[in-house]
């Protein structure tokens, strides 16, 4: 997730001519909006797709707000409140993800990735809607669709989301601890360091999902057949590009890579046999074979980056500038970079702020805005 490593060092050779790739674009700015929402611990905001205009504000701490994406002074109201089933006893642990069924207008239906304790573990869940309040979640309404055993307290993963195919897509990170030591993100028999796909199309508290007939893995005996990709860290923030359907994951690094994937059915993103493009034990060699190169990297060796925050490909109208471009961040430096999905030595450096980046949200119009540890949301800025 976010949380910040101790690095050090200096850049190797490769990273910094990869540097030099990066150029600045001071054409865009970011601003706060909606200043009378405040929430603490801010991880993520999304719509709800049922054109209502709402959006929802996601605090780590177990609560969801929602507030009129189109009032800029409009104030949040509570959406959920699963404080008490939610564990925060790591830094990493928490409410982390939301996602609004397809049919939202119709069904009411929505789902949470918290974690839970006694046993550490992590949960997806579905709500609903009270049926006398469409504004108010139904605390009583839980279906438990899917939990994931956690050795540790960090690496959690968080990212639930779901496709253009109408499924369901989970992001787990590898468990915690540091260097996955116990091997999951390879462990096909493990749902940790993986991208899930499910089907919650008909969801009951005796089948709460089915799993795709296209899933990779489904004739693999030893294989979860839920898993559509693998070999990954922790990828806490992925989202589909609402133009073509492409996947997009920022997988965070161990000590020395921050890395973009494109994530493709199937795919062996490398670790922890990788760290970016890089051998994960950069003094031994090893078998690369098979395996997914990240579409983008950079360090976090001796500067101030630490943590990659996944965005979107921009399809918003507001902000031409970024049109089409994969916006990203990073946690502890407060960058901002967009990225040509055409051309990944096209890489623009747009915002060096100050803000301990979270998140980055997606409006009903395509909108992109920021969130932070700074308990306030921001948003490229336009007239």
């Amino acid at each position: 997730m976010f949380l910040a490593f101790i690095v050090y060092g200096l850049l190797d050779q490769r990273i910094s001519e990869n540097a030099q790739k990066i150029t600045i674009d001071n054409s865009v700015e970011i601003e706060v909006v909606f200043p009378n929402v405040i929430s603490e611990r801010m991880v993520y905001l999304t719509h709800s797709g049922d054109n209502s205009k709402k959006l929802f504000l996601v605090s780590q701490k177990g609560k969801i707000l929602a507030f009129d994406g189109a009032d800029k002074y409009d104030e949040a109201e509570l959406f959920l409140d699963i404080s008490h089933k939610t564990t925060t006893s790591g830094n990493e642990e928490g409410l982390l993800g939301l996602a609004f069924d397809p049919d939202y207008s119709v069904n009411q239906r929505f789902f949470v990735y918290y974690s839970a304790a006694n046993p550490r573990r992590s949960v997806l869940s579905m709500f609903t809607t009270q049926d006398s309040n469409k504004n108010k979640a139904d605390i009583d309404s839980e279906i438990v669709i899917l939990e994931i055993p956690q050795p540790y307290k960090n690496h959690n993963g968080g990212s639930i989301a779901f496709g253009p195919d109408g499924n369901l897509y989970i992001g787990v990170g590898d468990g915690g601890s540091a260097g996955d030591p116990r091997n999951f993100a390879q462990n096909k028999n493990s749902f940790l360091g993986k991208i899930l796909r499910i089907n919650v199309a008909d969801v009951s508290k005796s089948i709460p999902y089915k799993i795709p007939a296209d899933n990779p893995f489904v004739n693999d005996s030893d294989a979860k057949r839920e898993i559509w990709a693998f070999g990954l860290r922790n990828p806490w923030r992925f989202s589909f590009d609402s133009a073509n359907g492409d996947l997009w994951a920022g997988d965070v690094g161990q000590s020395d890579y921050e890395e973009i994937n494109l994530i493709n059915r199937g795919g062996n993103y490398g670790w922890n046999v990788m760290e970016g493009t890089y051998c994960y034990k950069p003094k031994q060699s090893c078998d690369q074979s098979n395996l997914e190169n990240p579409v983008f990297e950079y360090s976090s060796r001796g500067n101030t980056n630490c943590s990659i925050i996944g965005g979107y490909v921009y399809r918003g109208s507001k902000v031409p500038d970024i049109k089409g471009k994969y916006i990203f961040g990073d946690y502890c430096s407060g960058k901002i970079w967009s990225l040509d999905p055409q051309s990944s030595e096209d890489v623009k450096l747009l915002i060096d702020s100050s803000l301990k980046i979270t998140s980055f949200g997606q409006g009903y119009d395509g909108e992109i805005y920021i969130i932070s540890m700074k308990n306030k949301i921001h948003r490229f800025k336009f007239d």
